[in-house]
């Protein structure tokens, strides 16, 4: 009889100890009176889509002008939107072009992509970073590049988190004394990285 009492209060305890075990949480700290207990705490920031870049649809035309002249509109806006939350948050877009051609596509109806010229004008909208931060590839028509080799069309070049830039580019043709009349139609192409 008195073993099992002994046996019974030993179960006791053991129920009350592992009472106050389940209490305390994992791994908790125990400070002494009067001195800073820290609990690390975390969280995570994530990220978005990450970069991409928005090009109007087309077709979208420029315009119209006689052999030997200059064709130059507008063809919207182009927008890069950078959601990586990057610590170093730095992208260039590029853009470059095809021929345009009409017709069957013969040399006499093919405009070439070096008399097809772009400039990105400055930033119509900029968010994230400081305007400093957002570098036009041609800020004015005086820089125009012609599309035959890839050219940059704007670029982030500092500054870190989630940002965007839209820009306006104008595209301008040097129409060949040769070209014969009819509907041109070719692509420009942007990208970002």
């Amino acid at each position: 009889m008195l073993m099992s009492r002994f046996v019974t209060g030993g179960i006791g305890v053991a129920v009350a100890l592992a009472a106050v075990a389940v209490a305390m949480p994992a791994g908790a700290d125990i400070c002494p009176q009067s001195t800073t207990c820290p609990t690390t705490v975390t969280f995570a920031v994530s990220s978005g889509d990450g970069l991409t870049i928005t090009v109007p649809n087309g077709p979208v035309s420029i315009g119209g002008a006689a052999p030997g002249g200059l064709i130059s509109g507008p063809i919207g806006t182009v927008t890069v939107d950078d959601t990586r939350a990057a610590l170093s948050a730095t992208w260039t877009a590029t853009v470059s072009a095809t021929s345009f051609t009409t017709g069957g596509g013969t040399p006499a109806e093919t405009v070439p992509a070096s008399s097809v010229f772009y400039w990105s004008g400055p930033a119509t909208s900029i968010s994230g970073a400081p305007a400093a931060a957002f570098v036009p590839g041609q800020p004015n028509a005086a820089s125009r590049q012609s599309l035959n080799n890839p050219r940059t069309a704007f670029s982030k070049v500092s500054g870190s988190g989630n940002n965007s830039a839209s820009w306006a580019p104008t595209i301008e043709v040097d129409v060949p004394a040769q070209a014969v009349a009819g509907t041109y139609t070719g692509t420009v192409n942007h990208s970002v990285a």
